[in-house]
């Protein structure tokens, strides 16, 4: 960054419109009182060249304009950054029971979908450590809070059914979430809950897990995912193979909202990907990490750079006044 500290005294330029007019008729009235005539000098083919008689004249503008140049200050500047923020802890609870593999969320199932809208998610998030629980029987921390979100992504790409015993361990997937953000010193402290079924597992009610996270001051978003009355699920038949077959939704929808209410949190309702993907947005804008930029800049002065100059033009307009452009008397 460069800079002039006082522009002002450019205004000192002005100055020198006069000032080169006053040297030019000053140098005509001394060549006009030495001599009446000039015939003599252009006969010997001594009359001094354009160049020569106003050269000093030249030299002299340069030199009180550089240091015009000079007394405007002239910096370099250097800029240092200073950024606090208040970031937000996250951790994201996903549901790989059985019914998650339910066709009512294209192209694929709700785990597939769910899986793409977390990433996107994700992906939006800056200075945010997030992190991933998985559960159905039980609950397992697929990833710690971490600000690697490549790697993150990546665990999220590896979760698949079959990793734990099927059901629904919804009080103890959200206590293993509390677990992780307990020692968390971050302003805000969430928990973001997916799921499609109702608790039957485990030895931790949701409710009770969800006044554990209240007394922890971490909040807690629901969401519960499927369509309504029946969905299709692929199911596989020792005779047949693999066929989908018509399964009724079993959502516990109050608990959900049970949860969110004791944790000063929000219950959403996703029956499609778009609206899945709405939903995760609006908890996107809803925990925003707050920070605070404070920029300082350190200047140098860099005056030398037109004040040697000017004291070596000076210096040359003395040498060749005595010397290539010394004036007849």
């Amino acid at each position: 960054m460069f800079r002039f500290a006082y522009p002002q005294a450019f205004l000192l330029l002005l100055l020198l419109i006069p000032l080169v007019y006053y040297e030019i008729r000053s140098t005509g009235r001394k060549r006009s009182v030495a001599f009446s005539s000039l015939d003599l000098f252009v006969a010997a083919g001594l009359e001094a060249p354009v160049w020569k008689r106003y050269g000093r004249i030249v030299l002299r503008m340069l030199v009180l304009t550089l240091i015009i140049f000079g007394i405007a200050r002239p910096q370099t500047g250097r800029s240092e950054s200073s950024i606090r923020t208040e970031g937000v802890d996250i951790m994201l609870v996903l549901d790989t029971s059985s019914s998650m593999q339910a066709q009512d969320f294209k192209p694929k199932n709700r785990l597939h979908a769910a899986k793409e809208v977390v990433k996107e998610f994700i992906a939006k998030r800056t200075n945010d450590r997030i992190g991933l629980v998985v559960f159905s029987a039980e609950a397992i921390s697929q990833c710690p809070l971490t600000l690697d979100y490549d790697v993150l992504t990546d665990l999220v790409d590896r979760v698949d059914f079959g990793m734990l015993e099927d059901g629904t361990a919804i009080g103890v997937a959200l206590a293993t979430a509390c677990n992780r953000l307990k020692e968390s010193e971050a302003e805000s402290r969430v928990v973001v809950l997916l799921t499609d079924g109702r608790n039957n597992m485990g030895m931790v009610s949701p409710l009770t897990a969800a006044k554990v996270a209240n007394s922890l001051g971490i909040k807690v978003y629901t969401i519960g995912v499927g369509t309504t009355g029946m969905a299709p699920v692929p199911v596989r038949d020792p005779l047949f193979g693999t066929r989908t077959v018509q399964m009724e939704v079993q959502l516990d929808e109050e608990t959900l909202k049970q949860i969110a209410d004791v944790t000063e949190g929000e219950y959403f309702r996703a029956t499609h990907s778009a609206e899945l993907m709405e939903i995760y947005d609006r908890i996107d804008e809803l925990e925003k990490t707050q920070m605070e930029t404070q920029t300082f800049t350190s200047y140098t002065d860099k005056f030398a750079l037109f004040i040697v100059p000017a004291l070596c033009l000076l210096v040359l307009e003395l040498v060749l006044g005595e010397s290539i452009v010394r004036e007849f008397p």
